[in-house]
């Protein structure tokens, strides 16, 4: 979708779509008198020339009407849940009001749905990505943008998401603290860019303490409790010599947990476990529970909302910042005497 930074008219749409201005605005308005050929094409012209359908759009850059759209494509997801938790939290204060929308995955609902929340003069939008990965920037548009979790492929853009490498860093640096010298990793699946940034950070960390070889342990998989499981099967049966595993999720670390209970190898005595994300219900009630590095997700959320309100009042500000995380030490790390 290409959204005009000048307005265009329901006329130059008509024209594009070879109808008269009457059909291409019935067209518009969802009017069942319109067949769904024509429809398509009117549609598919104002997508084209970047139409915003309401006329008060043309005071996009005009008066400020207090309110924020935030498109996410995972509303199901745990990622995105706590991240709009977040927004909420730092727009509550200033008393915006925020449009939630739903994507759903779909990148033609996500067009679709900004075009819409640009046509109710939304003041901003902020975009909450499924995963780390950089996502296709907007373009220009006549609102700023946001882009949260999932940064934008343009680094002029604004981009707030989770910094991985610290946060692999953080678990290593943990592991390493406690006297843990035979790290062994099980990452996440390697086309994911938080799976390779987590597992860099902690190579580097690991590296960075002499230990050249521990920081070639690693294993590529899932994010499930399964590829946990198989692959502490694999480290015990290869690399039996390890004192900690480092996991590149809680659920990962979950069946890497299991499979260590089976084997009889007692957490952490003889080896230590460390996850990723801080999924409560998964990390606190493992057995034992489970040490992990905290996203920080609704935090995210709050500084996405707040560099989005600085930049309605004039300061605007690209490039990408990436929050570090947090850790969180419980005993699947720490002996309890």
């Amino acid at each position: 979708m290409r959204i005009s930074e000048t307005p265009v008219s329901l006329a130059e749409v008509a024209r594009r779509a070879g109808v008269s201005s009457a059909t291409a605005s019935k067209a518009l308005n969802g009017r069942v008198d319109v067949n769904e050929a024509t429809r398509a094409r009117v549609e598919q012209a104002a997508r084209d020339l970047g139409y915003l359908p309401n006329s008060l759009a043309r005071g996009l850059m005009g008066a400020r009407t207090g309110t924020v759209g935030v498109v996410t494509t995972d509303l199901d997801g745990r990622f995105a849940l706590p991240i709009l938790m977040g927004v909420e939290d730092s727009l509550g204060i200033d008393r915006i009001l925020s449009f939630l929308c739903d994507a759903r995955g779909d990148d033609l609902r996500e067009e679709s749905l900004i075009a819409s929340l640009l046509a109710r003069r939304v003041d901003g939008l902020i975009l909450v990505g499924r995963q780390t990965d950089p996502r296709p920037s907007l373009g220009a548009i006549p609102v700023p943008v946001v882009y949260a979790y999932a940064e934008s492929d343009d680094p002029s853009d604004m981009s707030v998401t989770v910094d991985n490498a610290d946060v692999g860093r953080r678990a290593a640096r943990h592991l390493l603290d406690i006297g843990r010298r035979r790290i062994a990793q099980v990452a996440g699946e390697a086309s994911h860019g938080a799976s390779r940034d987590r597992v860099g950070g902690a190579s580097s960390a690991i590296a960075a303490a002499g230990l050249l070889e521990g920081a070639g342990r690693v294993r590529f998989g899932d994010w499930s409790e399964g590829w946990g499981r198989a692959a502490a099967h694999d480290i015990l049966d290869q690399d039996g010599d390890v004192d900690a595993i480092l996991c590149g999720s809680d659920q990962v670390a979950r069946g890497v947990l299991d499979t260590l209970h089976e084997r009889r190898v007692r957490v952490p005595d003889d080896v230590a476990v460390i996850g990723v994300d801080n999924w409560e219900p998964l990390a606190a009630h493992a057995r034992p529970p489970l040490t992990t590095v905290d996203l920080q997700l609704q935090q995210l959320g709050r500084v996405a909302a707040h560099r989005l309100q600085r930049a309605t009042t004039g300061e605007i500000r690209g490039g990408v910042e990436r929050l570090p995380g947090s850790l969180i030490i419980r005993d699947s790390t720490v002996l309890r005497r």
